[in-house]
């Protein structure tokens, strides 16, 4: 795997699976989708 291959896989994972998945204290223990949804309301 190159080098630009594995930035992607990384960025993606970070991205698409991390950042939907934890939950920050700073924001109440709330995903970032929950997070965005109750204060777009």
């Amino acid at each position: 795997m190159d080098r630009e291959t594995m930035r992607q896989h990384v960025f993606e994972y970070i991205e698409v699976d991390y950042n939907k998945t934890r939950w920050p204290n700073t924001q109440g223990y709330l995903s970032p989708e929950s997070f965005e949804l109750k204060n777009s309301a």
